[in-house]
């Protein structure tokens, strides 16, 4: 745990020093405690752009970690990720209605409209996510196998990309070029109020999602066992695909769907820690997940690429691998076990 904060506190430095415009360490450190800069430039670049993308990437690759740790836990299936019920859909569902039919009927999309327009997209994604949430809780509460749940989640996570794939059909070039941008993910999207408001909600519901360390714990021993120690399955299942949806809500909404991290670092802690215990791996997955979208950040905007990779190219070229060595070691040590 040390040396995952040790690791976060150097990626955030090097979040704040690196890029297409090199600031030294003094002068980051001097413009972060408010003291004079030698170039006025140096201090707009950190204040408006590379501190609110490094704070940013680091609740956001947090609560994606612990969003994927829950999934995999209450469907007890590693493949499970924070898109696996269709509420990443729902977010880029609503994010579709705001930009290609909004041109289609109005003729100017929102997402051209500057501040409001960003401002409305943020809000369409929430509200979508929360939507699709919604009825999965719903079914949640009808169904009683996790395997049921899990298809109908794909189901409407199908549904949704058909509607979206209609919508872009009837829709202009320059909409659709916008709606694909926002799909490929980016920490740079937040800034000023926005990003304080992104990182005080984040801040409070990550704290929040440790209170169902228990419960997870329960789940994992079986719905039989789990019900005989008292614990309430449909209650608990409901809790706590509601906090992972919530907070795959958010981030969705601010970073645009952001992929691979939430199915990636619960694997990547487990193989680290070698433990399911959920008193460790919850914050583990936190830190573990913070430290690897700064990571993936200081790719996607290392000197020498004119502007920012897509966030989730880079995860992808990342955690695929991570993924892959993973799984072999561990059926690796499975054979000489």
């Amino acid at each position: 745990m040390l040396a995952l904060l040790a690791i976060i506190a150097v990626m955030f430095i090097i979040n704040l020093v690196l890029g297409s415009v090199e600031i030294p360490v003094k002068d980051v450190w001097n413009i972060l405690i408010g003291k004079e800069s030698e170039s006025e430039v140096w201090q707009n670049i950190i204040i408006k752009s590379r501190l609110p993308q490094a704070l940013t990437a680091l609740v956001g690759g947090a609560g994606l970690a612990v969003s994927g740790l829950q999934m995999q836990t209450v469907f007890r299936n590693p493949l499970a990720g924070p898109s696996v019920l269709g509420i990443s859909s729902g977010a880029s569902l609503g994010v579709a209605f705001v930009v290609l039919l909004s041109g289609s009927i109005g003729g100017v999309a929102l997402s051209r409209l500057g501040y409001i327009g960003d401002a409305a997209m943020s809000i369409a994604a929430i509200i979508g996510a929360l939507a699709i949430m919604s009825l999965i809780v719903y079914v949640s509460q009808k169904v009683r196998g996790n395997v049921t749940l899990l298809v109908i989640g794909v189901m409407i996570g199908y549904l949704a990309t058909a509607i979206i794939g209609v919508l872009k059909f009837f829709s202009a070039e320059e909409d659709i070029k916008a709606y694909v941008v926002w799909g490929l993910g980016s920490f740079s999207r937040v800034s000023g109020n926005q990003m304080v408001l992104f990182v005080g909600i984040m801040l409070i519901l990550l704290p929040l999602s440790m209170l169902l360390v228990k419960t997870m714990n329960l789940l994992l021993l079986g719905d039989g066992y789990a019900r005989n120690l008292g614990l309430n399955i449909k209650k608990a299942r409901t809790q706590v695909i509601t906090c992972s949806g919530v907070l795959v809500a958010i981030v969705t909404a601010y970073c645009g769907p952001i992929m691979f991290i939430g199915l990636a670092v619960p694997h990547l802690c487990r193989s680290i820690f070698r433990t399911s215990d959920h008193r460790i791996l919850m914050p583990a997955c936190m830190l573990t997940g913070a430290a690897l979208a700064l990571f993936c950040n200081i790719v996607a905007r290392m000197p020498g690429f004119e502007g920012a990779l897509p966030v989730n190219s880079v995860t992808a070229l990342i955690g695929a691998p991570i993924i892959a060595v993973v799984l072999f070691r561990k059926r690796k040590d499975d054979v000489h076990e």
